[in-house]
Order: structure tokens, then C-alpha cells, then sequence
């Protein structure tokens, strides 16, 4: 074999992906890995691909978004897929697998490609080689500094983020919009409270239950003991024990917001804001947290308007060592003033292990395409494949923030739906699963070359 052409820095899920996509497209690649030389906090197995959290790669259904981010990987020819495929567990309606069995299989798969080289190191600098750089969100201190450099200093490594809602989901009978003191066009979405229905709310959060961080997770303190989280944001749950009219008079502040045309006032007010352009997501503003998803569900779900609502990102906080990709990189997760440097994974900001994957596949394919001097392929935007390309490259409203695959990302009007019945949640999902796989059976020819 030749001296590679491509080095893949990082054997996580993303970076065997972009080498495995690489190399059967007959670029020589070199992929480089620490383990098992050194290990992070997180990490135990000397195999690729490990599994650190969940065995579970969520749901399988393609009516599902991350369902159909699989289905598109799996056609167009994911290694990650098909070991979870045959590594797979009874999991009822999701893709889980055994996780040493699905590590294994890819292992076995990658040493013993003829295109890829594998090497036990640890990079402390970012390749001049065309490169992928998939060192996951535990990337070494050497390294991460090297790449805050080259991204100017915009890397975050802790977030507490909010959680998003669809926005077809709320409930536009108790909810409407309007801005405090009727300043701009209304732009916030406004769900009010009366006073008993904060009262039992605010009981409820404060006795949720919260998420047992890993170590590798729990966020540093500086020196007054206050967590040093994205933002700066003080979990939802952590103020409210302040007391009982702290989130009162802080996000849930109702000073200055009526409803439009009554002029009714409230005792609280809990504000969504758009998380895209098109209006398909709303964050819940000032609700950073760190309770278990099921706790975010029922109590967020107390919360007049959000009875119903479908949480497409639950709040989280954790290490998630992540770029600014809007500004940094383009639809390929190329470096935009980098010819030749990709970045995949969830440094990038997809969140979750088939996101991860699917940046880690569209970063080979595209190296490959570019060593092999052809054009570069932008996945259509009505795939989910394509959607959250365009959301790592375009992001949303306000600051970025890493993001799950999720059917708000393609706009519906991409799909042909009848936008009179968009509160059927089951026909709109079908709709925009046919018409990613149809998007991608267009092009799935281009893409394989």
C-alpha cells in the first residue's frame, strides 16, 4: 500500500466511520489512536468504537428521526450501522446492541481493511496531512489547545443547555406570543401561570430528581465554588432552590407580558424562544438543567401550554468539548480556511452516537471526493443526513448548541405537506421519511462513487 493520503485522528464511532468511508473509496488512510497507550476518564476497552454510555442507538423506526438517519447511513453503506445490525439485542422498538460484540466487529473490520493503517499515538498536533480530527469530546488537553487555537479560542467545554420543543407541539390555546412590554413583533412564545399552578410547579422541581454525572463529566468550579458551565448558566432547579420566588423573578419573570388583545396578566410566565429560523423549534429560555430526562418530561410538561410537548433535546450538562461550527466549518465539516481539514464527531456538535457517525461518514466520503479532485456532494437538505449538515454549518438562533437529529431540522415545506394538518404528528413523520429516502435514492449513485 502507498503512504496514507488521509489521516483520521480519533477510532471513536465518527472516526472509524470516516476512515471506513475513505478507504472503500480507495484512498489509503492512517488512523491514529491513543488507546491503548493512554486512556480518557471514560474509556476502559482497548477496542475501537466503545460505547461509554448506553449500548442503545435509540430508536429504529424511520419515522423516528434518528430511525431514519439510520436507515439513510445504512444504504448509503455506514460500518457503524451494520455492526449494530449484527451486533444487535432485543431493545423493543430501538437499535441496541452488545456493546463488546459492536466494538469487535468494527475493530476487526478496520485492522483488517487493505487501505487503512492503524497506530497507538497520541496526536498533540493537528496534521498538515488532509485530516479528519475525531478525538470525540474528551479530547486531550494537548491537543484541544492546539485546536482552540486554530478555531480562535472558540471551543466550550462544559454546556448546560436548555431543552428544545417541537413547535407543532404546544398547546396555542393557553400559549401565545408576545414580547415584554409589547416591544418588536411578539417573538417569544409565552406560557402563563397563575399562582397555584406555579406553586405546584415549583414543588415539583425542586424535588425532581437530577442526572448522576460520571466523573469525566462533573463540571469544574472556579474559586467562589460556582460550576463553570457554556454561558455561565445556573441550572433551572439549582436557582429555584434559592428560593421560592428566585426563577420567579428571574426566567419566569411575568413584569411587562400580557396576552394580546385581553390584556390578562400573570403570576409567572415561562418564554420559549425560536431555535431556528424556520420556527419549527422553540428553546425553554433560562431552563439549563441537569434533571433526568424523564423528570424534565413530567415536570417541564406541568408547565400550562407544554402538556403535550415533544421534546426533540432534553436539557443537559455535561463535558462536551465542542467548536463554533457555524463560523468554522462548511456543509463537508470542512475548515473553511483549511483546504484538506475536516472535524467529525461530537465535536462538532451533534449530540448522540448515530449523530456522531453520520459526521464522521460525510467527513470520508467528502475527503475522498477532494483527494480525488472531484466536486464536493451536499447531502439534500430534506434528509436527515443533509438537515444536520446544514445545522452544523448554518446553525440556528443565538448561540450554537449541540444538537440531536430531529424532524424540526427539515423544513416542512421541502416535503410537500399540507401544512392545514401539521398537528398530526404520525402523517407529518411519514411524509418527511418519504421524502429523505426518495431525496437520497436520487443521489445515492453520486454518493457511492
Amino acid at each position: 500500500m502507498s503512504e496514507a493520503a488521509l489521516i483520521v485522528a480519533g477510532a471513536g464511532l465518527a472516526g472509524c466511520e470516516a476512515a471506513w468511508q475513505a478507504a472503500q473509496r480507495g484512498i489509503s488512510v492512517r488512523l491514529i489512536e491513543m488507546k491503548p497507550e493512554k486512556y480518557t476518564p471514560a474509556h476502559r476497552s482497548p477496542m475501537y468504537s466503545e460505547l461509554v454510555c448506553s449500548n442503545s442507538l435509540r430508536a429504529a423506526a424511520i419515522t423516528n428521526a434518528v430511525g431514519l438517519l439510520k436507515e439513510e447511513m445504512r444504504r448509503i453503506g455506514s460500518l457503524i450501522i451494520e455492526a449494530a445490525d449484527h451486533t444487535s439485542v432485543p431493545a423493543g422498538g430501538a437499535l441496541a446492541v452488545d456493546r463488546d460484540k459492536f466494538s469487535a466487529y468494527i475493530t476487526d473490520k478496520i485492522k483488517n481493511h487493505p487501505n487503512i493503517t492503524t497506530e497507538t499515538a497520541e496526536l498533540t498536533e493537528i496534521p498538515d496531512a488532509p485530516a479528519i480530527i475525531a478525538t470525540g469530546p474528551l479530547t486531550s488537553d494537548a491537543l484541544a489547545g492546539k485546536i482552540a487555537g486554530l478555531c480562535g479560542g472558540g471551543l466550550h467545554f462544559y454546556d448546560a443547555v436548555a431543552p428544545i420543543v417541537d413547535a407543532s407541539s404546544v398547546d396555542m390555546d393557553k400559549a401565545f406570543f408576545a414580547s415584554r412590554w409589547g416591544e418588536g413583533e411578539g417573538e417569544y412564545l409565552n406560557c402563563p401561570m397563575q399562582k397555584d399552578e406555579y406553586e405546584a410547579f415549583y414543588e415539583a422541581l425542586v424535588s425532581a430528581e437530577t442526572a448522576q454525572l460520571h466523573d469525566f463529566d462533573t463540571p469544574d468550579t472556579d474559586k467562589d465554588g460556582r460550576l463553570k458551565v457554556f454561558d455561565g448558566c445556573m441550572p433551572i432547579e439549582e436557582m429555584a432552590r434559592r428560593g421560592r420566588d428566585t426563577i420567579r423573578f428571574g426566567p419566569l419573570k411575568p413584569v411587562g407580558i400580557s396576552r394580546p388583545g385581553t390584556g390578562e396578566r400573570y403570576y409567572a410566565v415561562v418564554q420559549l424562544r425560536a431555535e431556528n429560523a424556520e420556527g419549527t423549534m422553540y428553546n425553554i429560555v433560562g431552563f439549563q438543567t441537569h434533571l433526568t430526562w424523564p423528570e424534565q418530561k413530567r415536570v417541564f410538561r406541568m408547565i400550562p401550554g407544554l402538556e403535550d410537548a415533544e421534546f426533540l433535546r432534553y436539557g443537559v450538562m455535561h463535558r462536551n468539548t465542542f467548536i463554533d461550527s457555524p463560523k468554522l466549518l462548511d456543509p463537508t465539516f470542512r475548515m473553511r480556511d483549511r483546504e484538506g481539514l475536516r472535524f467529525a464527531g461530537q465535536m462538532t456538535g451533534v449530540e448522540g452516537y448515530v449523530e456522531s457517525a453520520m459526521s464522521g461518514m460525510v467527513c470520508g466520503i467528502e475527503s475522498a471526493r477532494e483527494l480525488r479532485g472531484m466536486e464536493p456532494f451536499i447531502f439534500p437538505r430534506e434528509t436527515m443526513t443533509g438537515a444536520m449538515s446544514a445545522y452544523i454549518s448554518e446553525g440556528g438562533v443565538g448561540s450554537f448548541q449541540p444538537m440531536n437529529a430531529n424532524f424540526a431540522l427539515i423544513p416542512l415545506d421541502m416535503t410537500g405537506w399540507d401544512k392545514k394538518k401539521r398537528h398530526d404528528k404520525k402523517a407529518r413523520a411519514e411524509m418527511r421519511a418519504e421524502s429523505a429516502l426518495a431525496a437520497l435514492e436520487a443521489v445515492i449513485g453520486e454518493i457511492k462513487k
